[in-house]
């Protein structure tokens, strides 16, 4: 059976870029650098439609006031302040101190340069954990299982009997193709951004599609969390596409 649950987090999912820039009357065509178009491309589509074209006047006005500096630096702001305070609040449960030992990282490459195999040993075990997360387990779980009770009724079996295995399959197919999804995201972008990262690239971050990292983020962060600082309101928490879309905004407003 084919697995489809986690391929949307990591493609660039093109026709959502082509109806943003359409709505956006092109001004994202001449963001640079392109790992910054890509970020508030994914930014952008993952907000509220109630909210997405207020902030795309924002992002308008911040990049013309503000223009970005080569460098990552940008970046590490976005994950110290705001991407990896998501993960600790979703991941709460169960704490992970290997965020603690990422956000240190970002923290200091703020100042200094940082080695690649420190960069992947710090990304790689967070990385795993956030594509496990992302992963659309129920999805995953409904679709094998339905799939495997009708093999097994095809094959002589009880509707009872036939249950009771699409069950017991589905629950070892998607936990075995969620570890994999987790694995294999983890391999390849840990390398990746390591490499991106320690060199300060432009160009090889971009080449990670930040986006998809971010609607991973999304994905694993859950529909809401409340904002560092605010209080339980009346409105509810804020959801987490404006979390992320508006902390992206606040360190670009610094330069």
């Amino acid at each position: 059976m084919t697995d489809n649950a986690g391929r949307a987090v990591f493609t660039a999912a093109p026709s959502a870029v082509h109806a943003v820039r359409a709505s956006a009357a092109n001004w994202l065509e001449e963001v640079r650098p392109q790992w910054l178009r890509q970020l508030l491309v994914a930014a952008h589509e993952q907000l509220p439609a109630a909210l997405q074209d207020d902030w795309a006047r924002e992002a308008r006005y911040v990049l013309r006031t503000r223009p970005p500096a080569a460098g990552l630096r940008v970046v590490h702001a976005w994950q110290t302040r705001t991407v990896l305070p998501l993960l600790a609040t979703a991941w709460a449960r169960k704490p992970s101190p290997e965020l603690d030992r990422l956000d240190a990282l970002h923290r200091t490459a703020a100042v200094t340069r940082i080695t690649p195999d420190t960069w992947r040993s710090g990304l790689t075990p967070v990385l795993r954990r956030l594509y496990r997360s992302s992963y659309d387990y129920p999805a995953a779980c409904a679709v094998a299982r339905a799939g495997a009770a009708a093999w097994a009724l095809a094959n002589g079996h009880t509707p009872e009997q036939a249950d009771e295995y699409g069950r017991r399959y589905a629950e070892l197919s998607a936990t075995a193709n969620a570890e994999a999804f987790a694995e294999a995201h983890a391999r390849a972008l840990g390398g990746l951004l390591a490499h991106a990262y320690a060199t300060d690239h432009d160009d090889g971050y971009a080449a990670t599609y930040p986006g998809a990292q971010l609607r991973a983020v999304v994905a694993a962060s859950g529909p809401g969390t409340q904002a560092a600082g605010d209080s339980p309101g009346a409105c509810g928490p804020a959801p987490v596409p404006a979390i992320l879309a508006d902390g992206l905004l606040a360190v670009l407003r610094e330069g």
